[in-house]
């Protein structure tokens, strides 16, 4: 598995701190560095079964540049939305663990990594 990780966020030490515990076999992705391209924002999407305005941090001082609380939620305004988020990769949720099965969890609570570790 993989994990997308901002490693000054405390929900992200506290899923890497849950996976180290169980064992787990992953990757880390500090995704402000190494950047996810819009193919696998897309990519993510579909694995989450979520939208991009599901994962998308619109408190952050950027959504609120770009109004993005203003921005359609529907299928034509998609992929701006997949734009915004490689453009500005602080725009994502995290963490995100990619599990081994295809699937994909936003982890930021104990029950989410348990249930990644279970796929």
């Amino acid at each position: 598995m993989e994990i997308w990780i901002n490693p000054a966020c405390s929900k992200c030490r506290s899923a890497l701190t849950l996976l180290d515990a169980e064992g787990a076999d992953y990757t880390v992705r500090r995704y402000l560095q190494e950047v996810p391209s819009e193919d696998e924002i897309r990519d993510v999407l579909d694995r989450l079964g979520l939208e991009p305005w599901d994962i998308t941090r619109t408190q952050e001082a950027v959504a609120k540049e770009l109004g993005l609380k203003e921005w359609a939620r529907d299928a034509a305004s998609r992929e701006r939305w997949i734009a915004a988020l490689a453009g500005h990769p602080k725009l994502i949720q995290r963490p995100i663990i990619t599990a081994d099965d295809g699937t994909a969890v936003v982890a930021r609570t104990d029950e989410a990594v348990r249930d990644a570790l279970s796929r």
